[in-house]
């Protein structure tokens, strides 16, 4: 069954136009870092916050020139500004930073503003208890997919991955998120991924999916014991497109259930947040 789009291919900016005014073309739009506009210093500084992670919580002026590229100098002028402004926190007997307080506010910011989030979770959570998975609403950053929302439907879950989580494009929600992009930008995303982009024949399959059913799937593949389904959509309240996905248990959301029973349900949300009417 060929499931149509409901909505145009998502550009990977995930960027929304203005909602009201006429529409202007920026300054600079289109050359990314060799805009005159572009500030360089700036997108430092963010280069070096988003070193940062789950598994990196802290990191020295050492590790962080060589996440970055950036000279040792250029790092210590840096990690010194964003401690400075509480975006870092120094820990003197290790010389290493961890992320400080002032970017709690900057992402709880983001959290606190987005609609999208509000209007997911009701029926997130109902998707939760009635599936007893992991339901999480994620959207692009960059080089990986970011939860945004995250509702686990069973205390039996042994992976509860939280609001922030950064999946890869391996993932149920990065393998929808590709599928629902146009080619050349596809093209354009996995060729800058390199490495951590999924195989030709993840992408293949991941298109083939969202081409019949409208949604992609991870059996087995991102962990052995781990199935998840996941549906892209553009959201109503024209903040971007974001992706929805349920997982858990091989043991629990077997593939005869995610395909009989979650997928026409996740697919009932994307479809609400998209504003979409059959």
């Amino acid at each position: 069954m060929q499931v149509p789009s409901e909505l145009p291919p998502a550009d990977p900016s995930n960027t929304s136009p203005a909602l009201s005014g006429p529409a202007r073309r920026r300054r600079g739009a289109g050359q990314g870092r060799a805009a005159p506009e572009f500030i360089e210093a700036l997108a430092r500084g963010l280069d070096v916050l988003r070193c940062f992670g789950k598994d990196t919580s802290t990191l020295g002026n050492q590790d962080l020139a060589g996440l970055t590229g950036l000279p040792k100098p250029t790092i210590s002028r840096i990690t010194y500004t964003l401690t400075e402004l509480g975006y870092l926190r120094y820990h003197p007997e290790s010389g290493k930073y961890s992320p400080g307080f002032a970017v709690l506010a900057l992402g709880f910011g983001v959290l606190a503003g987005l609609e999208v989030r509000a209007m997911a979770r009701d029926c997130m959570q109902q998707l939760a208890k009635d599936t007893g998975g992991a339901i999480a609403l994620g959207t692009f950053d960059g080089d990986a997919m970011v939860y945004v929302e995250a509702i686990h439907g069973s205390s039996d879950l042994y992976l509860r991955l939280p609001v922030g989580y950064r999946a890869s494009f391996n993932s149920a929600m990065g393998r929808a998120y590709l599928a629902r992009l146009p080619a050349s930008k596809r093209a354009e995303l996995l060729n800058r991924l390199g490495q951590a982009a999924p195989a030709e024949s993840v992408i293949q399959q991941a298109c083939a999916d969202f081409a019949s059913t409208g949604c992609c799937f991870a059996l087995g593949s991102w962990r052995s014991d781990i199935n998840a389904v996941a549906v892209p959509f553009e959201s109503v309240t024209g903040e971007g497109t974001f992706v929805v996905s349920c997982g858990g248990p091989a043991s629990l959301l077997p593939p005869d259930v995610l395909r009989d029973r979650v997928v026409p349900a996740l697919r009932k949300v994307a479809q609400q947040l998209s504003g979409y009417r059959p």
